[in-house]
């Protein structure tokens, strides 16, 4: 279980890929989402075997800031087939483009949804 954790999160850092600039954010990004994902009994996307670990540590990545950075867990969704998932493809893309933001090393403000999710979990 161990090794798998540090496998994980080393998976979900090279994902992150983030600016060097931005090191010490991808770091903590990437401990929040394996400390989250990885469990025994979880049930995340993170356990499964099914997907190579590079694509879970995206899945999980994306999971994370849907539910931390977005509206999502309060989101009244109406109950129509694919309408959840169009939701969450939506969602998944604007994550996608705050990641390229921190990817390509530009200036972050104060009230950028991941600062503020990642200001939210230090103890």
């Amino acid at each position: 279980q161990a090794e798998y954790v540090e496998d994980f999160e080393s998976a979900v850092l090279c994902y992150l890929n983030f600016h060097s600039r931005y090191a010490d954010m991808a770091a903590r990004l990437a401990v929040l989402v394996t400390e989250h994902a990885t469990p025994v009994g979880s049930g995340t996307v993170a356990r499964t075997k099914r997907i190579p670990v590079e694509k879970r540590a995206e899945a999980a990545v994306i999971a994370w800031l849907r539910h931390q950075t977005t509206g999502y867990d309060d989101m009244v969704i109406p109950r129509v087939k694919g309408k959840r998932r169009e939701v969450r493809r939506m969602l998944a893309q604007r994550s996608k483009a705050l990641l390229e933001r921190y990817r390509r090393g530009e200036p972050a403000d104060a009230e950028c949804v991941l600062r503020s999710a990642l200001a939210q979990t230090i103890s």
